[in-house]
């Protein structure tokens, strides 16, 4: 397989058990957007690319019987065995799927695309892909208009060096107009509700840079988020914590 960012790598390599606790859900109108926007039904043949642990995966179950995952790294597809154990997982990146041309009616891309976005991985898409098909682009982004949301991210950002990210729209690059039509977006409002152990701790030392980090910069950043859970008035002494996201979903039709 070609190779992956280090940082996802390492980082998902090293966290995918947290992974799988401390990432959010995404919204039930979500759902209706499958459905609807990406006219998937329960004969629509989707692949879910860059799949990690199948938290995504298990939203389409319900939706189609022809579901295929492909995620490259190890320990997230065996994560993935044991939480969707009904669903072939392959091992493949996006710019080599393992799959034959015109296979898939859906290719889905969940807090994944920013990892592999470019002509190479497109191509290979559209290679998968049948013609109408369609590619649908999924983030859950952290809201920070609330503050402490805005302060984790302050916490965070120092590390992420040369880390692919969504927030910084570099991987709306990859579409020239060739094979894809524009990005179109859907957002929903979204929370993750939990304690924070979960849904703040195990959420952020999730994020594949910081898990990849040597453990004395590991051990700074989680000593700054137990601060914050500790000291702010929102955050502290709470049992249950409503961590607000917007889920961006993006339709993309494929050209030619």
């Amino acid at each position: 397989m070609p190779p992956v960012h280090d940082a996802a790598q390492t980082g998902y390599s090293r966290q995918a058990h947290t992974y799988t606790q401390g990432r959010p859900t995404y919204p039930e109108a979500l759902s209706s957007w499958l459905q609807q926007r990406l006219m998937i039904n329960g004969q629509t043949r989707v692949v879910d690319l860059g799949a990690g642990t199948g938290k995504f995966t298990r939203l389409l179950l319900p939706l189609t019987d022809r579901l295929t995952a492909v995620e490259p790294v190890d320990a997230m597809r065996q994560q993935f065995a044991k939480c969707v154990p009904g669903v072939e997982v392959l091992a493949g990146t996006a710019q080599a799927i393992p799959l034959p041309a015109a296979s898939a009616d859906v290719v889905l891309c969940a807090q994944a695309f920013h990892w592999f976005a470019d002509a190479q991985a497109l191509a290979e898409i559209h290679r998968v892909l049948t013609p109408g098909g369609r590619l649908g682009l999924v983030w859950n982004v952290r809201d920070e208009s609330v503050d402490w949301v805005a302060a984790i991210t302050r916490i965070i950002t120092p590390y992420e060096g040369d880390t692919p990210r969504f927030h910084t729209g570099q991987w709306r690059a990859a579409f020239d107009g060739s094979g894809f039509s524009a990005p179109e977006l859907t957002c929903f409002a979204h929370t993750h509700l939990g304690n924070a152990e979960t849904v703040i701790m195990d959420r952020i030392l999730s994020v594949s840079f910081i898990a990849s980090l040597p453990p004395a910069d590991k051990a700074e950043v989680t000593r700054q988020l137990r601060e914050l859970i500790q000291t702010h008035p929102a955050l502290r002494s709470q049992e249950s914590i409503a961590f607000p996201y917007q889920t961006q979903a993006y339709l993309c039709q494929r050209l030619g």
